[in-house]
């Protein structure tokens, strides 16, 4: 009877955390309180983590001139610099995909991007920033609103062939 109660406590996996079984990634799940602004935008509660907020990253797609979408992963105390992003991937200048356009190019909805989802979906170049390298975990959406999965950012590079690059403003 144990084994039932585990079952309803724990999450059911999404696409994200399916793929990281398969290619043997530990991780763990996290679910998050989400609110909509007065846009539709969503919003993601990462209050409860306190100090360790900028250890949570966010997946920013966005459009190079000469390669099309590529994404753009930092922390979501930061904010990304597009003449970096740009720099690193080959593109003359980089820009925001603008939302209407977000769901149709990656099949996620605003704030449930995930580099891991996009990787495996579209293989858009996918670039981590640096600071990810100073901690043993960062966590990332899973595909899903409120819900992420934390795991080594090593091993966040290798399952989504990232490069590392400088991308803060």
């Amino acid at each position: 009877m144990s084994k039932k109660k585990n079952k309803k406590n724990k999450l059911e996996k999404t696409l994200v955390e399916k793929i990281l079984d398969q290619h043997k990634v530990k991780y763990r799940q996290a679910e998050f309180a989400v609110t909509k602004d007065k846009g539709g935008v969503a919003q993601m509660d990462t209050s409860i983590l306190r100090d360790k907020e900028q250890f949570v990253y966010k997946t920013l797609v966005c459009e190079g001139n000469k390669t099309g979408p590529l994404v753009g992963v930092v922390p979501v105390t930061e904010h990304l610099s597009m003449k970096k992003l740009a720099k690193v991937s080959g593109n003359k200048k980089c820009a925001m995909l603008p939302l209407k356009k977000l769901e149709k190019t990656t099949g996620y909805v605003h704030g449930a991007n995930t580099p891991i989802g996009i990787h495996f979906t579209h293989h858009f170049p996918i670039y981590l920033d640096n600071t990810m390298k100073e901690t043993d975990e960062v966590g990332v959406s899973s595909g899903k609103l409120g819900r992420s999965v934390f795991l080594n950012p090593e091993d966040l590079a290798k399952v989504t062939e990232a490069k590392f690059a400088d991308l803060l403003e």
